[in-house]
């Protein structure tokens, strides 16, 4: 995953979407550059050039807090041919004891991690916590960073058409405006679901980790992914979702004290899906995963949880938490060819599938 970036999508492009809509009238209304905010001297939304070339030296100061963040993961690793044995991307520090917030992927079944300063110092950090939940994955550095970490806003407070800056490793050369285009809930074939996720657009293209900061410099989301629909309706624009830093807020105890959400575990069934014109197909099985075991097969289509038709991605993943917890049986109806056919899964439990560290 080192070096990744979204096929051709370019984060500089300009959003075709000039105006901003009264709430009141639905009337469009042009929108200027901010005057008064801590990124006066480096950015402008209404300019297409991504990067001032002169910029406030406290903007910089800010930046240095988001770091680069590699890590090596075993060949054996559930993750590995999927996600690499080498990933990098981004990384925000929020607190001055070296705690450093991330997109937990970047680090699932990590063996060892490091982060790199804007000076280029390497310093290397022991893995704390990873959430399946939320996405989050949390990070220590084991020696002085010497930055200003940059502290958490209020994501909820962020809505469509607000003006946000993307950053990721690179200081303001790597930081681009961008427009919160919808807010509203993500559905990912790996059996993840975020309730009120943020959508940007342009796109960012190292969106691994980076951090969303508002107009006062504080930290709202963390990057996850590039999406082809961030912006949905007639006018159809790419951009990156982002995991709401709030979220962080609700389990960063427990993340600190267990390296995980101390919520309920949710059964886990091992399948990954799309969504194909309004049907969800099987689209790849876990190895050794609950549904492969059960003996689900790629390209059936699920259209039920016992008796309850699936409507959606989003519908299946709800019914099927809604049945219990990791171990209970999940029954599945499927179409298999012209064959519908009942399918008894044992779920199981994520975390004891992953071949994770110990030390979280």
């Amino acid at each position: 995953m080192r070096g990744s970036s979204p096929g051709n999508s370019e984060g500089g492009s300009a959003l075709r979407r000039p105006e901003h809509v009264d709430p009141d009238t639905g009337a469009g209304v042009r929108r200027s550059c901010p005057r008064q905010h801590l990124f006066a001297g480096l950015l402008c939304l209404s300019s297409t050039a991504a990067v001032a070339q002169d910029f406030d030296p406290s903007v910089a100061a800010l930046l240095a807090a988001v770091v680069q963040v590699t890590a090596d993961v075993p060949a054996n690793a559930r993750t590995a041919p999927s996600l690499g044995t080498e990933r990098e991307g981004s990384g925000v520090v929020i607190d001055s004891r070296g705690l450093i917030v991330t997109i937990g992927y970047l680090i699932l079944e990590a063996s060892r991690a490091e982060v790199t300063l804007h000076d280029g110092r390497r310093v290397p950090a022991q893995v704390v916590a990873y959430d399946h939940r939320t996405g989050f994955g949390l990070l220590r550095a084991l020696e002085p960073l010497e930055v200003v970490p940059i502290r958490l806003g209020d994501s909820a407070s962020l809505k469509t058409w607000d003006e946000v800056l993307v950053s990721s490793y690179g200081g303001p050369a790597a930081t681009r405006p961008a427009i919160t285009v919808s807010r509203r809930d993500f559905a990912g074939y790996w059996e993840y679901l975020l309730e009120d996720a943020i959508f940007t657009s342009p796109p960012h293209p190292l969106f691994g980790g980076a951090a969303l900061l508002g107009p006062d410099g504080k930290l709202l989301g963390i990057g996850s992914l590039f999406v082809g629909d961030a912006m949905r309706g007639e006018e159809v624009l790419p951009g990156n979702m982002f995991v709401p830093v709030d979220r962080l807020k609700l389990i960063m105890g427990d993340l600190l004290t267990h390296g995980r959400s101390s919520a309920p575990p949710r059964p886990w069934l091992g399948v990954h899906t799309g969504e194909v014109e309004g049907r969800l197909v099987v689209r790849r099985l876990a190895e050794d995963g609950p549904a492969a075991s059960a003996g689900m097969q790629v390209d059936d289509l699920i259209v039920g949880v016992g008796e309850e038709p699936v409507a959606s991605m989003a519908d299946f993943y709800r019914k099927v938490w809604s049945r219990g917890r990791p171990g209970d049986t999940i029954p599945i109806t499927v179409l298999r060819g012209s064959e519908l056919k009942q399918i008894s899964i044992v779920s199981g439990d994520r975390y004891h599938w992953l071949r994770l560290n110990p030390s979280y």
